[in-house]
């Protein structure tokens, strides 16, 4: 099936938190990110590009994203008929980089061939759950009275796993007594590369904490110190930050850096790859799961379709549509199941409907070129 593009909207949104989220590169208090909208005969496919205000997670923030696709991702379709989401990846192969703008694209084709077939991106990306195991990431908290009551919290809400960011001189003391008054919960930590290898004690020190695994201790695009620090701990490392398409994946795996892979789509350049770095890591029996960007619905829904592929093993940072905003812009809503599940979309495509006066609402920027 061909499809002739002949409408691209992008929008810049601002949302505010529900609370401040705090990792080891700063605070955020509002999220950033780009809206896309490719329209086909009346179709349209809504995807989201998860670059926030600032260069914090990886080197793009929404302002380089929006460049990137008005100036060269989007002159490579407009206008002209697609056969398929991988002839996209084809036509900006050439271009370096920027996989945080190529995501965002690609989550609008897989939204518009998903709905001109009649097929659930799920069904498309051969998924095989009606539902996933999430989790909830916390960020980093001040004092520990504050986070042991809201760790409490969402373990009340029907969270089974919980992730804490951390960073120096906020790590051990905060994990430890996290594990001590919740002896059975699947914990794991999250330190966004901010360690050096000369840390290794901090986190030998954790080895008898049962964490389930501790996600990118050292810098991002590191895989030779990671494999030194594995080397160390009884612990599963988890490699998030560093891995950003199949060689990588391979590669750490190789040099048994990591013994468990994060596949965030945005990350990786798209769906199209997480689910190549997916297929690699089943084949090797090598556990993954899906992390999160602070997505809207649009987002959300793209991520629950991926985790529902056979892989995914551990339980994703999807969370519930209420954890990051009083209100998004899309529906439905999506809510946390009794078994710390959450329903996949079953309806075409992402299987969400784009709530236009919410988006407006949130709007800091539009641009739209047609064909």
């Amino acid at each position: 099936m061909k499809l002739h593009i002949d409408e691209i909207e992008i929008r810049h949104i601002r949302m505010r938190l529900r609370s401040p989220f705090q990792t080891s590169f700063g605070v955020e208090l509002d999220r950033d990110c780009i809206i896309l909208c490719l329209r086909s005969d009346g179709i349209e496919g809504w995807g989201e590009c998860v670059a926030s205000s600032f260069p914090g997670y990886n080197y793009e923030t929404a302002e380089t994203a929006r460049h990137v696709l008005r100036d060269f991702f989007i002159p490579t379709i407009l206008g002209d008929w697609i056969e398929d989401v991988q002839s996209y990846q084809d036509r900006i192969g050439h271009y370096r980089g920027h996989n945080l703008a190529r995501a965002g694209l690609e989550m609008a084709l897989w939204d518009l061939f998903g709905k001109a077939r009649g097929q659930s991106l799920s069904a498309m990306l051969g998924g095989v759950r009606t539902s996933v195991p999430v989790g909830v990431s916390i960020g980093i908290k001040e004092d520990e009275a504050s986070l042991l009551e809201i760790v409490s919290d969402y373990i009340n809400q029907g969270y089974r796993r919980i992730k804490l960011k951390i960073k120096p001189g906020r790590d051990i003391a905060v994990v430890k007594p996290v594990r001590e008054n919740h002896p059975e919960l699947l914990l794991q930590v999250d330190a966004n590369s901010a360690y050096e290898l000369s840390h290794a004690p901090i986190f030998q020190s954790m080895d008898d904490l049962n964490l389930v695994l501790i996600e990118q201790p050292l810098a991002e695009d590191d895989i030779i110190d990671h494999r030194q620090l594995q080397a160390q701990l009884k612990t599963p490392l988890c490699l998030d930050e560093s891995i950003l398409c199949l060689r990588h994946a391979r590669q750490a795996l190789q040099l048994e850096a990591c013994r468990i892979i994060n596949i965030k789509p945005g990350r990786v350049g798209g769906l199209s790859e997480a689910v190549r770095i997916h297929d690699f890591c089943r084949a090797k029996e090598v556990p993954v799961w899906c992390g999160g960007m602070l997505e809207t619905n649009i987002g959300r829904a793209s991520n629950l379709a991926l985790a529902s592929l056979p892989g995914f093993t551990l339980p994703g940072d999807i969370s519930a549509s209420d954890r990051y905003y009083e209100i998004d812009i899309a529906e439905p809503s999506f809510s946390l199941n009794e078994d710390s599940t959450i329903d996949v979309p079953e309806g075409p495509g992402l299987g969400v409907s784009v709530e236009v006066e919410a988006l407006d609402h949130f709007t800091l920027r539009k641009e739209t070129w047609k064909a």
